[in-house]
């Protein structure tokens, strides 16, 4: 057999190396980015990702009025709010709805209102977005522990030897309490007219008065000093609780996230839980 002649291998030259280096150093240059792009459409830690908040909402110090038949169980809800949400902090302002509606129109710093019936949300609609009812009330006699001058139904009311204390008349409260009135054919001549239910109360509660129409769930903060005589529904009134962010807040996304919060089952488990009906 013929032996076939061999050629020995050429070593690579300097430059071939130094090429073939510089080749590979691009192509890994060029898979970096589509490796990072892919981790990120992957659901990886990318940007985005890391930048998120899990869905609360901003940090925030909110200011939110608030009928004054809401002070206690308001209470209770923000300090919920914001165990739920560090970062937010909720002040409350609570007065008669007519008084917060006026602070509102007198450009008031506030992020959110809360009014004890519709017709004062109403009056308010270009200052407010739109509101929704998170729950509802309804009325009933408040007269002094124990029930001394034995009242039962609204009709005791008009008894000129009792002394009885109603709302004014601009306040929701009032209205509620006259539309009750009237429509039972009822004339009351009280000794004085409050600005608030919380007033009305206050009157009972100090012996000022024999008698105050105050809602259902101001009676039940006081049931060792008051107690509350029902009113049957059909000569009742349901008084009705629309909140809202105001248009002048500067903390628009917190405010519409509080608002929201209060439509949702926690905040309406403590609603009812305080004697408040559902919406």
């Amino acid at each position: 057999m013929v032996p076939v002649p061999t050629r020995p291998v050429p070593r690579p030259t300097r430059r071939a190396v130094r090429r073939a280096a510089l080749a590979l150093t691009a192509a890994v240059a060029l898979l970096v980015p589509l490796t990072a792009c892919g981790d990120n459409d992957s659901g990886g830690s990318g940007e985005s990702k890391s930048s998120g908040d899990g869905g609360k909402p901003p940090k925030a110090e909110l200011t939110v009025l608030a009928a004054a038949s809401l002070k206690d169980v308001f209470t209770t809800a923000g300090a919920a709010y914001q165990k739920a949400n560090p970062g937010t902090e909720i002040t409350f302002s609570f007065a008669g709805s007519q008084e917060l509606a006026a602070q509102v129109r007198q450009g008031a710093p506030a992020d959110a209102l809360v009014t004890a019936d519709i017709k004062t949300m109403d009056g308010l609609k270009g200052e407010t977005g739109t509101p929704a009812v998170i729950a509802k009330n309804r009325l009933v006699i408040a007269v002094e522990d124990g029930n001394p001058r034995k009242v039962g139904a609204l009709k005791d009311l008009a008894d000129p030897k009792l002394k009885v204390v109603l709302a004014a008349p601009e306040v929701p409260i009032g209205r509620y309490s006259k539309k009750i009135l009237d429509a039972q054919g009822i004339t009351v001549k009280p000794v004085s007219q409050e600005p608030n239910v919380r007033a009305v109360l206050s009157k009972v509660q100090l012996g000022e008065a024999d008698a105050g129409l105050v809602y259902r769930t101001d009676a039940a903060t006081a049931p060792d000093k008051v107690d509350a005589i029902e009113i049957p529904d059909a000569q009742n009134a349901v008084a009705e609780y629309p909140a809202a962010t105001l248009k002048t807040t500067k903390n628009e996304a917190a405010a519409t996230a509080f608002v929201t919060w209060l439509n949702g089952p926690e905040a309406r488990k403590l609603l009812l839980d305080a004697g408040f009906q559902q919406p």
